[in-house]
């Protein structure tokens, strides 16, 4: 039950739901790696597998990456080709741009690496484990397994703790003296390994360069760098303290015998000292910084690592709940695997599909706590020298997933590490801009990595244009700044992200050329990462003026103009981006109604492509809405029905974020049952596997970030300047209650409703200013003055809200 009045404090946060519920458990150790369960602090991740006799933990730090600083990676080339690959296109010449554009390439991106394995072998006599259960309780952030051996009962409990900023894994057992194990470390990457005082030690160096996963390549692994600057240096440290028994540390592993109880003390630490800095100077020692971590954590009590560990997690889990159909039967007692098998058969199970909400909240706050390091496609967990797709940032939507959820899920301080990265973009971007296409401003293109990559990747021509040669990654990132202040309101946060924004659009205004009509298109222009039909059946996959850089671009403009306005400056620069907005090619209603993807109606080569980036426009941005523009509305929601309602994972999560944004929560509430499929190693469509990781396939965090955001999305939206109660609430949810959302305008709304209609909602003000409820009926609330009024789409009722402030909102009577 929600509770609170207008004039009254904010309310303390609702109740959790219990243990069970927030609790991923299974009855067999992890097989393979995307059973393992995740855990991290934000810099070092683990993927326990839980198994009893050979224990093994895949260990990852955030700041782990080949390669160095990039420097100077121009492309003499670049803008003569450029001019050359726009004449040929605006000629419609297609085969001639896609062969020109080629020339205005760059190097690969870097990728982000494991740091290594920790592998604890337990005695256990030759028996095996009975009584068997490992879990994930994802409030407290703490990994479980528990098993029992000739009558003794074992635990490990594991977390990775930010507060202490070390992994903690804690063995026992029922009886005394009953722990036996052989601890070791290893490393794909070079190294060595030795027991030192008691500590074992993995010293290791990073390759200078990894060729992509998806590139062929003789040698795709180079270790040494010449110039001494690339490949960074790392450190592991794994710190045994022992109750009772003997330990033998020697050559290269620990030796614990007849021990009562076990604490290991992970730490570990890089040489990155910034994108632009040579990690393999001497100015930043990862030696002396995780002997630091160590030797502060080594001086606290187990007890208090934990408890330290826990109130820090749950100060950020707990903001917010969300509880759907809680008179459905409880399923939380089956194992996840399982619950997730008969789910994908039909069965309902409002509960699982809450838990992977939350779970999405879980890996955020687990991978998205270092500065420069933002989480990347796969969070923090890695276990390939070689991941899918460099396990980098790609900036075509897929790092920008990740951070939907920030805002809304309440969960805002977590944004820091991707506005460090879209700030160190904004430097080396700006030379990318200058000397690839002789523009001002900065951008960067579909790729980057820690070291902020800004160039068009391919290897100098070997990249497909279709991603390689996309240039409005700026553009696109700069709209998470403007977010930002949307929901915090802060001022001083805007006054420094502005000049920022302003460079992007610099760029943007720019790329634009005028097309024979004189309206503004961007070419050479492509539609990630689909490809088109033209002529005589030939395949084209560069253009001018996709819809995605137009909305992109009309986009950016409007919220450089919006925080130009509310910082009072640039009046002269909002003119002319107006300007420039007003002759920008306008969207294009296709003749089978559809959102034209291109300038031109072509044909999609793949019609159910898993990219749906035509509709930009429509989600993430607020350029289209059934409110704004209802033509444009139908003719996206035309785009999504003939797109269809499969694809990969992170796609299936898009697409429930944009049926969400047209108000069909039944629509995106089967997206989102396609999303939380059972999908198995070798399966070729999207869902989730068993430990609920989003399939791509293979593993992308995206899809468990933007499913979160999804959800949030369903139940409560603001990019129309006000807050929408419900929106797109799906039949199949009649009840339930949400707490701690966050909207546009600083508000943090709780919503409970029956029967598909709202029962009540909390709105606390954390800031002066408008408030504008939109509701599907009438509503009155405490102590405001105003009643709602009736428009195309539902009530709207409008209030001035003050800071500390608690609204209560209930059906008019």
């Amino acid at each position: 039950m929600l509770a609170g009045a207008a004039g009254a404090a904010p309310a303390a946060p609702a109740v959790q739901a219990s243990a069970a519920a927030l609790t991923l458990h299974y009855e067999q150790p992890a097989a393979v790696w995307t059973e393992a369960l995740p855990i991290g602090n934000g810099r070092l991740g683990a993927m326990v597998f839980g198994r009893p006799g050979d224990e093994l933990l895949q260990l990852n730090e955030a700041t782990l990456w080949s390669g160095g600083p990039v420097g100077a990676k121009l492309n003499p080339g670049a803008y003569d080709a450029l001019q050359q690959t726009r004449k040929a296109l605006a000629q419609g010449d297609y085969a001639e741009g896609a062969r020109l554009v080629h020339q205005i390439q760059g190097p690969y991106t870097e990728g982000y690496l494991p740091l290594g394995d920790l592998k604890l072998r337990q005695d256990l006599k030759g028996a095996g484990a009975t009584g068997y259960r490992r879990d994930l309780n994802i409030r407290d952030g703490i990994a479980t397994t528990t098993f029992s051996v000739n009558g003794v009962r074992y635990q490990r409990e594991m977390f990775a703790s930010a507060p202490d900023q070390v992994i903690v894994v804690r063995l026992t057992a029922d009886q005394p003296r009953a722990l036996s194990l052989d601890l070791e470390t290893a490393s794909e990457l070079r190294g060595n390994s030795q027991a030192a005082d008691g500590a074992l030690v993995f010293q290791g160096k990073a390759p200078a360069h990894v060729v992509p996963s998806y590139v062929s390549d003789p040698n795709p692994v180079v270790w040494d760098d010449p110039a001494g600057c690339k490949g960074m240096r790392f450190e592991l440290i794994v710190k045994p303290v022992v109750k009772d028994g003997a330990v033998d540390a020697s050559g290269g592993r620990i030796a614990i015998r007849d021990a009562s109880e076990v604490v290991l003390l992970l730490s570990a630490a890089t040489s990155f000292n910034g994108y632009d800095q040579c990690p393999d100077s001497a100015g930043r020692d990862q030696h002396a910084l995780a002997q630091a971590h160590l030797a502060r954590a080594a001086t606290r009590t187990y007890g208090e690592l934990r408890a330290a560990h826990v109130a820090d997690f749950r100060r950020l889990f707990d903001r917010m709940t969300l509880s759907i159909n809680p008179e459905e039967t409880d399923r939380s007692a089956l194992p996840t695997d399982r619950r997730l098998a008969e789910f994908t058969a039909g069965q309902a199970d409002a509960g699982l599909e809450a838990l992977y909400v939350q779970f999405g909240r879980y890996l955020l706050i687990s991978s998205s706590r270092t500065r420069n390091a933002p989480a990347n496609l796969q969070g923090i967990w890695n276990n390939f020298v070689r991941p899918p797709w460099s396990s980098n940032y790609t900036t075509n939507i897929n790092v920008q997933m990740n951070y939907w959820p920030v805002e809304s899920a309440n969960l805002s301080e977590l944004f820091t590490p991707l506005d460090d990265l879209i700030r160190n973009l904004s430097v080396a971007g700006k030379e990318t801009a200058a000397s690839y296409y002789h523009a001002p401003g900065w951008t960067v293109h579909h790729n980057s990595d820690i070291w902020a990559t800004s160039n068009p990747v391919g290897d100098y021509g070997k990249g497909d244009p279709k991603w390689a040669n996309w240039a409005m990654g700026g553009p696109w990132l700069a709209r998470h700044l403007w977010d930002h202040y949307q929901f915090t309101g802060d001022r001083a946060y805007l006054r420094t992200a502005y000049p920022v924004m302003k460079e992007a659009a610099r760029f943007a205004l720019a790329w634009l050329v005028p097309d024979a009509d004189g309206k503004l298109v961007t070419s050479p222009s492509t539609s990630p990462e689909n490809a088109f039909f033209y002529g005589n059946n030939q395949t084209g996959v560069v253009s001018v003026a996709s819809t995605m850089d137009l909305a992109i671009t009309r986009d950016l403009f409007e919220n450089v103009e919006a925080a130009a306005r509310e910082l009072g400056t640039d009046e002269a620069f909002r003119t002319q981006l107006k300007a420039a907005r007003e002759k920008l090619f306008p969207f294009q209603i296709g003749a089978r109604g559809q959102l034209q993807e291109w300038y031109k109606d072509f044909n999609e080569t793949e019609p159910h492509h898993r990219h749906v980036s035509q509709l930009y426009a429509l989600h993430p941005a607020r350029v289209i809405s059934p409110f704004a523009t209802p033509e444009l509305a139908a003719a996206a929601r035309r785009t999504l029905e003939l797109r269809g309602d499969d694809g990969t994972g992170w796609a299936l999560a898009w697409k429930v974020n944009m049926w969400a944004r047209l108000l069909d929560g039944n629509h995106a509430h089967l997206l989102y049952r396609n999303l939380l499929r059972l999908t198995q190693p070798g399966d070729h469509h999207g869902g989730a596997y068993a430990n609920l990781f989003d399939a791509h396939p293979p593993f992308q965090i995206d899809g468990n970030f933007a499913g979160t955001a999804g959800v949030i999305e369903m139940l409560l939206q603001s990019q129309n300047n006000e807050l929408h109660l419900l929106p797109a609430l799906p039949d199949a949810w009649h009840e339930g209650a949400v707490n701690g959302m966050v909207g546009r305008g600083n508000f943090e709304v709780d919503i409970a409703w029956k029967d598909g209609r709202l029962r009540q909602a909390r709105v606390t003000a954390r800031q002066d200013g408008p408030c504008v409820l939109r509701t599907a009926a009438p509503v009155a609330v405490d102590g405001v003055r105003a009643r709602s009024q009736r428009g195309a789409i539902g009530y709207t009722l409008a209030f001035r809200a003050k800071k500390g402030k608690s609204y209560l909102v209930r059906p008019a009577q």
